[in-house]
């Protein structure tokens, strides 16, 4: 795989791999592991609000809006 980057985020790269004491490949992977990790996070929160919100809804309803 080649990844292509600007030279500003190449240079970001850079600093950032610097700064964290670790190689730029390693820097990229431990990126794509925290954003698939988020991704994950986000669908098993829609998940878990698709089945709870209908059974609150009343409730919601009359709280009003916030």
């Amino acid at each position: 795989m080649t990844l292509r980057l600007s030279d500003e985020e190449n240079r970001q790269l850079d600093e950032l791999a610097a700064a964290e004491g670790r190689s730029k490949q390693e820097v990229v992977r431990l990126a794509l592991a925290e954003r698939w990790a988020r991704l994950r996070k986000e669908e098993q929160l829609g998940e878990v609000l698709g089945r709870v919100l209908p059974r609150y809804q009343g409730l919601l309803d009359r709280l009003g809006p916030a």
